[in-house]
């Protein structure tokens, strides 16, 4: 029972994950290079991230500069920047291209707040749909007498316990990515 209930944290841990990694693609007015984890350039036939084609650098605080180790792909690389969700115009002199991220609104840093937590709220029912699945589980082990009725409420408390320890890192993660844009 016991690597049974461990699967169901795994799952949880990822779906923590999963959040983590959006709320890193979520601009904050600041320049981060997470903004380009989604971004795949076309390099040889084969759709690479752009880290593994250029160096990234962020040399002021709202500016990302992408120097790709090929010229020929300064194209491509600006191409994949347009076409993605970025919002942003990339700028190039032939060498590096540069993003530069402007100062959020009071307006748009209060969307990205909503947007920050509706994902958070997804996350929150995904770990709900865990808890779910894990007791539903521990239900048909003490159906088929695998586990007894103790087991079962011991099992679904700790269950409990985990899911409640989960929505709290959630949480705390919703408040500090909210945090992050709503200071100027």
């Amino acid at each position: 029972m016991e690597e049974k209930i461990l699967m169901y944290e795994e799952k949880m841990e990822k779906s923590l994950n999963a959040l983590r990694e959006e709320f890193g693609s979520i601009r904050a007015g600041r320049a981060n290079p997470k903004v380009l984890d989604r971004i795949r350039v076309d390099y040889y036939g084969t759709p690479s991230p752009i880290q593994q084609v250029a160096n990234v650098s962020v040399p002021e605080p709202r500016m990302i500069q992408i120097q790709p180790w090929e010229k020929s792909l300064i194209r491509e690389i600006e191409k994949a920047i347009n076409m993605s969700d970025l919002g942003i115009n990339p700028t190039n002199d032939g060498r590096v291209i540069r993003l530069i991220f402007p100062e959020l609104t009071e307006e748009r840093r209060k969307e990205l707040s909503k947007d920050v937590k509706k994902k958070g709220e997804a996350a929150k029912v995904a770990i709900r749909n865990i808890r779910r699945d894990a007791n539903d589980t521990l239900k048909k082990m003490n159906k088929a007498n695998e586990i007894t009725e103790d087991d079962l409420k011991n099992g679904e408390d700790e269950i409990q316990k985990m899911t409640d320890k989960y929505i709290e890192k959630v949480d705390k993660e919703v408040e500090l990515k909210s945090k992050e844009i709503m200071t100027v």
